[in-house]
């Protein structure tokens, strides 16, 4: 049988239906056997052994000889509000989960036309740009990309480095607190680098959130790309 599928390894679609039916409370406790889902997913026993080894290795699933596999936690898709002040820690922490966060990479850029408006620069001015991956329990749940003006911040990516938390770093920077001003939703099809730091396959749907934090003298703070996988994430809008 061919292991690919238009480009995608069968395996990996077969670990995100299992993901998603898990999420969604279908496979509450424990997996059917896995002659069951062959059949359900048209595969055979070896893509679906090769499905259930990978989420076993994301810690989602564990296997016990002579009982079967069993999920670990009661995994569901987390609920992330999004409104005046959204903070990824304080939102993962009310759900009972513990919050991480890393650099995945920083360089120096330009403002382009969009930028400048959004940040309040002039075109060209110099800005920082942070790329970070930002986890639940060990489970990554977005991967962002920043813009801050290296004028207003010009030690933001090593406060950020330190933290793993962008409201504390902005803290070091002298902004002891901000807001979100304007947030806009949209879906794609992730990004193959995406995929890969959000441990998915590469024809998997995240969510899309283009936002524009300010302080509170109402001065851009940062402009943020975020982009959350749909099948863990629910973004949910309050005023």
């Amino acid at each position: 049988m061919n292991e690919t599928d238009e480009g995608v390894t069968r395996w990996r679609r077969v670990a995100d239906k299992i993901r998603s039916a898990i999420m969604d409370g279908a496979f509450a406790d424990k997996l059917p056997p896995e002659t069951e889902l062959a059949d359900s997913f048209g595969v055979n026993r070896h893509t679906v052994r090769r499905a259930i080894q990978s989420l076993a290795s994301e810690g989602l699933l564990r296997a016990e000889r002579g009982r079967g596999t069993f999920v670990n936690a009661p995994a569901r898709r987390l609920a992330y509000p999004i409104g005046p002040r959204t903070r990824f820690s304080e939102n993962v922490t009310a759900q009972g989960r513990t919050p991480g966060g890393r650099l995945i990479r920083a360089d120096a850029t330009r403002a382009d036309a969009a930028l400048a408006a959004l940040l309040g620069c002039a075109p060209g001015a110099p800005l920082h740009r942070l790329e970070t991956l930002s986890v639940a329990n060990g489970v990554p749940l977005s991967i962002a990309t920043s813009h801050f003006s290296v004028e207003r911040f010009p030690g933001i990516v090593r406060a950020y480095a330190e933290t793993g938390s962008v409201t504390e770093a902005l803290k070091l920077e002298g902004v002891s607190d901000y807001r979100r001003r304007e947030t806009r939703i949209t879906a794609e099809r992730v990004h193959p680098l995406d995929a890969d730091h959000l441990a998915t396959s590469p024809d998997s749907i995240v969510l899309v959130s283009m936002a524009v934090d300010v302080d509170l003298d109402n001065r851009p703070v940062q402009v943020i790309r975020a982009r959350f996988p749909a099948d863990r994430m629910e973004l949910v809008l309050r005023p």
